[in-house]
C-alpha cells in the first residue's frame, strides 16, 4: 500500500514539475496559478533544487529511499530544465554595443509614479542616449519635467501620455498614467486611438499609441498591461491580445511593463514573433532571463516582465537592463535597447 501511495505521489511530482515549467504545451501559461507561477522560473530553479537536495537526504531513511531518490531525480530534471530556459534567454550583459547613426535606442521603466525622481529618469535617459523612452505609471507632469531636463541637457523629447482618469479610491494613483517622450529626431508623432475589436485602449491601466504624422517611421507604443491579479485575469488575458494586437502592421516599436513575460505571450505570436508580429529584443539579444521586477529580488530570481519589442523592421543589437539604479525608489528595473534598420 505504502509502494502505491508512492508511485502515485511520484507520478503526481512528475506532472506538476511538467505542468509549472512548461505550461504553453498544456495552454495554460495565462491561465491561474500557472501564469504567475511560470513567470518566476528563477524561484522555481531554487525551489526545485531545495526540494532536490532535501529529498537526497531523505534517501539516507532507508524505508523510504526509493521514493526520495525519485523525487529528488524529478526536482533535479526540472531545476535544471528552467535553468537552460533561462539560460537560452540570457542573463545580462554589461553594456550596449557602441551606438551608430542609424541606431534607435529605446528605454522603458516604470517609474512607480512620484517614486522616482524626474531628474534621475532625465540623467539615464540621457546617460542611454535614449530615443524613445516608455513610461508606465507616470503622469503627463512628471513626463514634461523629464523632458524639460532632457532638453537642458541638450537631449530634447516631446512629451505624449494617455490619462484614464481618477478612479475611486486611487485619486492620485499614477497608473492612472502613461507617458511616451520621443525625439524630434525621429519626427512629429501624434498620439491615435487604436481600436481592436471592441477595445481601444487596454483595460484597467493606459497604453500610449503615437503615430508619426508624416506616415514616415515607426508606429512607437509605450504599454502598460494590468497586473495579472486572481480577480484582474481576463483584463490582463485581453490587455495581452490587445498589445498583440498593436504589432500586426510591418513597422512597430513597442515598450512598457506587460506584467508578462514571453512565457505568457505563447501562442499570441505571428510566424514565429513573441508578440503579434513583434519580437522580444531583450530574448533576442542575451538579456531574456534578467528580472525587471521586482527591484528587492536578486536579477536572476525576479521576473522579466517589462520588455521592448520591434516588428522585422528593427534588428535588435543589443540590451541591457540596469540594476544599479534598484535604490531609485520605483520597484522596476530601466531596460535599454538598441535597434539597427533591418537590411
Amino acid at each position: 500500500m505504502l509502494r502505491l501511495l508512492g508511485l502515485l505521489l511520484t507520478v503526481l511530482g512528475a506532472i506538476v514539475a511538467a505542468v509549472v515549467t512548461w505550461p504553453q504545451f498544456f495552454r495554460l501559461e495565462r491561465t491561474f496559478p500557472f501564469a504567475q507561477i511560470v513567470s518566476l522560473r528563477g524561484v522555481m530553479v531554487v525551489a526545485f533544487a531545495a526540494v532536490c537536495v532535501l529529498m537526497l537526504l531523505v534517501a539516507l531513511i532507508r524505508p523510504l529511499r526509493a521514493f526520495a531518490a525519485s523525487i529528488a531525480i524529478i526536482a533535479a530534471i526540472a531545476a535544471i530544465a528552467n535553468g537552460g530556459i533561462l539560460a537560452s534567454r540570457g542573463l545580462g550583459s554589461e553594456a550596449l554595443p557602441l551606438k551608430t547613426d542609424t541606431a534607435i535606442r529605446v528605454m522603458t521603466w516604470n517609474t512607480a509614479g512620484d517614486a522616482t525622481d524626474a531628474y534621475l529618469i532625465a540623467q539615464t535617459a540621457i546617460a542611454m542616449q535614449a530615443d524613445i523612452v516608455a513610461l508606465p505609471e507616470t503622469t503627463i507632469e512628471t513626463g514634461e519635467a523629464v523632458a524639460v531636463a532632457m532638453r537642458e541637457m541638450g537631449s530634447p523629447m516631446w512629451a505624449h501620455h494617455e490619462n484614464f482618469g481618477e478612479l475611486e479610491g486611487y485619486p492620485d494613483w499614477a497608473a492612472n498614467s502613461t507617458t511616451l517622450l520621443i525625439s524630434p529626431s525621429l519626427g512629429d508623432y501624434a498620439v491615435v486611438e487604436s481600436t481592436s475589436g471592441d477595445a481601444s485602449n487596454t483595460t484597467t491601466v493606459p497604453t500610449v499609441v503615437a503615430m508619426p504624422v508624416d506616415g514616415n517611421g515607426p508606429t512607437i507604443v509605450a504599454a502598460h498591461a494590468v497586473a495579472p491579479r486572481q480577480d484582474d485575469m481576463d483584463h490582463w488575458r485581453s490587455d495581452l491580445t490587445w498589445l498583440a494586437d498593436q504589432c500586426a502592421s510591418d513597422n512597430v516599436i513597442m515598450a512598457g511593463d506587460f506584467n508578462a513575460t514571453v512565457d505568457n505571450m505563447a501562442r499570441l505570436g505571428v510566424d514565429d514573433a513573441d508578440l503579434g508580429r513583434c519580437h522580444d529584443a531583450a530574448s533576442a539579444t542575451g538579456t531574456g532571463a534578467v528580472g525587471t521586477w521586482s527591484t528587492s529580488w536578486p536579477e536572476l530570481v525576479g521576473t522579466p516582465i517589462d520588455h521592448v519589442l520591434a516588428t522585422g523592421a528593427w534588428t535588435a543589437t543589443g540590451s541591457v537592463v540596469l540594476g544599479s539604479l534598484d535604490d531609485s525608489g520605483s520597484d522596476h528595473r530601466p531596460l535599454v535597447v538598441q535597434f539597427e534598420p533591418a537590411g
